[in-house]
């Protein structure tokens, strides 16, 4: 045999058992195509052989995956629209399902699952009001459905191990906004009225105790006053008495004085008494 020749056939050996080798490592699980139907399927990982130009090889990530699709709108059992934003984890269990559903393209996962947990979402999230959705436990809602979204995701050959409700809504264009900011504005305002009364009715209670307080000062004060001006007069009247007993003649002129400056103290009074009326005494003359 000539060199040439010799050379070739090594070149072909090589390629083929290049082209009959192959890896799967030990994150990955792998299957083998026999004229493009499946031969074998959960290959687990290392070095495997496959015959050449007949067969081939395919390998798949089998690790968990994040699942994540766009916000979903649903309605609760009032009728109230809402928006789900909700993520998955999940991986491959059945290799040869998953290939036969999606062809090997993993990009198909999220768009073949996402309607799966959204149904299966929906009849659980229909069942529930508004506040038993936002204030509940969310993990109750995950539990009760995960069991039916396996089932519709072994067709895919995949199993969701978490299903995680990320944020609740309410959708800007939905009258639930409206609702609920009128429903915060009458909690808000039955609070204020609440409070105006309680503070109201403090205020009451604060002028009233203040007027009473204010009455038994104006009380004790005109009490005290009036002991007091009646000590004074009592006072007034011993001094009176007292300064008659030591000159009574002066003391008749003095109170005599007083009345007559209390009575022409305008200057324009007239008095008709007679003229041997006793209030005239100091004012007639002695010539």
């Amino acid at each position: 045999m000539r060199l040439p020749a010799i050379v070739a056939l090594l070149v072909a050996i090589v390629l083929g058992l290049m082209g009959s080798v192959y890896v799967v490592r030990e994150d990955q699980t792998g299957l083998v195509l026999n004229l493009g139907r499946v031969a074998r399927a959960d290959i687990p990982p290392g070095l495997h052989f496959k015959w050449p130009l007949v067969e081939t090889a395919r390998v798949f990530d089998r690790r968990f995956q994040v699942l994540e699709t766009q916000p979903e709108r649903y309605l609760t059992s009032e009728r109230k629209d809402v928006s789900i934003d909700f993520f998955a984890v999940g991986h491959i269990s059945d290799v040869r399902a998953f290939y036969r559903a999606t062809g090997g393209d993993e990009k198909l996962v999220n768009d073949r699952l996402a309607p799966i947990i959204t149904d299966s979402l929906r009849n659980e999230i229909n069942a529930r009001t508004l506040t038993q959705l936002v204030s509940g436990d969310r993990n109750q809602i995950v539990n009760a459905q995960l069991k039916s979204i396996n089932e519709g995701a072994a067709t895919l050959g995949m199993r969701i191990t978490d299903l995680r409700l990320k944020q609740i809504d309410l959708p800007t264009d939905s009258q639930v906004i409206t609702d609920v900011y009128e429903r915060m504005r009458a909690q808000r305002q039955q609070v204020a009225s609440q409070l105006r009364a309680e503070g109201a009715e403090q205020a009451r209670t604060i002028t009233a105790q203040a007027d009473r307080d204010k009455a038994v000062l104006v009380a004790e004060a005109e009490r005290d006053a009036q002991r007091m001006r009646g000590e004074g007069d009592a006072e007034a009247a011993r001094i009176y008495a007292a300064a008659a007993n030591k000159d009574p003649a002066f003391f008749a002129f003095q109170r005599s004085l007083d009345a007559y400056r209390a009575s022409f103290a305008d200057g324009n009074s007239v008095i008709v008494l007679d003229k041997d009326d006793p209030f005239l005494q100091y004012l007639k003359s002695d010539r």
